[in-house]
């Protein structure tokens, strides 16, 4: 991954621990801990999709990708801090 492609998925995972943020509502980390949890998001979407051999390539799939695993991380720490 070059450096470029690094830079554009945190971005990515940023902006799509934002909106899982505002989507689960009530169950949001502030906005660093969204942004840090879309980063990692984004990590856990594309591995995921990637097992399933779904590839995207442009910014709205990649987008999909980070808020779907931010949701679905958002929605592991919800049960680990219960």
């Amino acid at each position: 991954m070059s450096p470029s492609h690094l830079v554009i998925f945190l971005l990515v995972g940023a902006l799509a621990g934002w909106c899982a943020g505002l989507v689960s509502k009530g169950s949001g980390f502030g906005l660093i801990g969204n942004i840090i949890v879309g980063v990692i998001g984004a990590f856990i979407g594309e591995f995921a999709f990637g097992l399933l051999g779904i590839v995207a390539y442009s910014f709205v799939g990649r987008f999909l990708f980070a808020l779907i695993g931010a949701l679905v991380f958002i929605r592991l720490l919800g049960f680990i801090k219960k």
